[in-house]
This record gives structure tokens, C-alpha cells and sequence, in this order.
């Protein structure tokens, strides 16, 4: 990914955690269906819920990361929430399948990768409807939740996407992955910040996401350990 993309995770990161908190708040978490029934996220009754749980999300996929994640997560029984580059569906289509027919959720992440808040309407349209139309071909779902690259959020860009019937979703916990800061690190942050009701950021696509594949085992067996509950989300 581009030094200037890079540049751009770091300046929007502050931003990003203030409204993150109240992204997650909005949060719609859902359950993985019981074995046999279809991959579609199914709401839970309230009472269903588990008491502790998180939401594991990865960002800018699909790559070819993107399998090795698929296999941890299907080693250790958890479901996640894929939001994807519509560039990289296109480039990656068969990938794309994957993760839905393995009963994961697959949302908007927009085509390219651009500030939201600074892109025409005309612009803004065309990022989340292209996407749309590449993951549905792929999963026959249109998706309803869409994550603003680097957390960029204000009132326009909530604006917009509920014009377009989307929901926006953000994260409370941010190990920077994407910066390659060591897979210890990376197992350290997440771990250290986690708590009931987290919403965690990671990447499977982007660049070199060798150090959170590596990471990946640790943060699913400790919180498992911990006794959280993985849910996804659909923004239905």
C-alpha cells in the first residue's frame, strides 16, 4: 500500500477511536448460524447474547492473505466480519465466495480506498455502489454495513451512506497490524485493550499480512481462553 495511505492510517488513527466508540454502539451483533443452516448472520434474541463477546473484523481484503485467515478462523470455530475493497473483489472474486460460503459476513469497505469525508457525492456513490455490485455477484447479498476508510467519519459522510442504505461501522480496538509492528505487538494490543463488547481491527489485505496471520492463533485461543463469544455483524 501506498506511503501516503500509510501516512493516512496514522493521522485519522485519534480520530477514528473517539468515533469508533460511538460506531459501536451501533452495532448489530449477530450470531454464526448453527451447522447446516445458511451463512446468512441471524440476529439473536436479546437474551441470546452471549454476556462476554467481541466482534473480529479484518479490513482491505480480499488478498491472498485472505485464505490462511479463512483457515485459522474455521480451526478454531469463529466467525468474522470481512469489510472489502471492492478493487480487491474484483481482483480476487473467488476469494470473496470463500469467506461467505464459510458463513462469514462480507461488507463495504469502498472500491479504492479514499477519504470519504473529502470525495464528491458523485465520487462517494460510485465507491460504495461498485462495491456493492462486485460482492453481491459474488455473494448474492448486498451489503448494509459500510467502514469509511481510516475511520474517517462526520455528519456528511453518515449523511451519505444512510442515503445509500448504509450503516456505518467502526472499531474500539486498533493494533496498528498494517504498520507490521511485530507479531508479538500485535498479539500484545489487541489482548491488552480487549474487553466486553470489543469491536477489533485487523487487515488481511493491504500489504504483508504475514505478522497478523501469525498473530491471528494467540488472539483466538487466549480469548477464547477468556471465555469471550465471537459474533459478527450485517447492519441489518
Amino acid at each position: 500500500m501506498r506511503i501516503a495511505w500509510l501516512r493516512g492510517r496514522r493521522r485519522w488513527w485519534s480520530a477514528a477511536v473517539v468515533v469508533g466508540l460511538f460506531g459501536s454502539l451501533l452495532v448489530s451483533a449477530c450470531a454464526s448460524p448453527p451447522a447446516g443452516a445458511s451463512p446468512a448472520a441471524v440476529s439473536p434474541p436479546q437474551a441470546a447474547v452471549a454476556s462476554k463477546y467481541v466482534i473480529l473484523t479484518f479490513d482491505d481484503g480480499p488478498s491472498q492473505y485472505t485464505p490462511q485467515v479463512l483457515a485459522l478462523l474455521r480451526q478454531y470455530g469463529v466467525k468474522a466480519t470481512f469489510f472489502e475493497l471492492g478493487q480487491n473483489v474484483a481482483r480476487y472474486p473467488a476469494i470473496t465466495h470463500r469467506v461467505r460460503a464459510a458463513g462469514h459476513s462480507v461488507q463495504n469497505h469502498s472500491w479504492s480506498h479514499p477519504d470519504l469525508r473529502y470525495v464528491s457525492w458523485t465520487k462517494f456513490r460510485s465507491e460504495v455502489l461498485d462495491t456493492d455490485r462486485v460482492i453481491r455477484a459474488q455473494t448474492g447479498i448486498t451489503p448494509h454495513c459500510l467502514r469509511p476508510p481510516y475511520g474517517g467519519a462526520n455528519a456528511l459522510t453518515y449523511r451519505r451512506a444512510a442515503s445509500l442504505g448504509k450503516k456505518l461501522r467502526l472499531w474500539t480496538v486498533d493494533p496498528e497490524d498494517w504498520s507490521r509492528p511485530g507479531t508479538s505487538t500485535i498479539v500484545r494490543r489487541v489482548l491488552s485493550k480487549v474487553h466486553n463488547g470489543s469491536v477489533i481491527l485487523l487487515h488481511d489485505g493491504g500489504g504483508n499480512r504475514s505478522q497478523t496471520v501469525a498473530a491471528l492463533p494467540t488472539i483466538l485461543r487466549t480469548l477464547k481462553s477468556r471465555g469471550y463469544t465471537f459474533y459478527t455483524t450485517t447492519c441489518t
